[in-house]
């Protein structure tokens, strides 16, 4: 399992988890907002991301952390 901290928010992501290749995001009180796709970048359940979660998602993919 990988997770970072970034932003107020808490990326996670597990190994060998099913397709398509995603992370979970949670606010910093561990309230859990949705998943995203990471390609192409767009939310996998119902939840609509902030424009600043898909900020953080190019910034960590950028640093090759995702």
């Amino acid at each position: 399992m990988g997770r970072i901290r970034r932003g107020g928010y808490v990326f996670e992501w597990w190994i060998g988890d099913h397709p398509p290749r995603h992370v979970h995001v949670s606010d910093s009180d561990g309230k859990i907002l949705g998943r995203i796709r990471l390609d192409p970048i767009e939310p996998v359940d119902e939840w609509q991301p902030s424009r600043k979660v898909i900020e953080i998602i190019k910034e960590l993919q950028r640093e090759g952390r995702l």
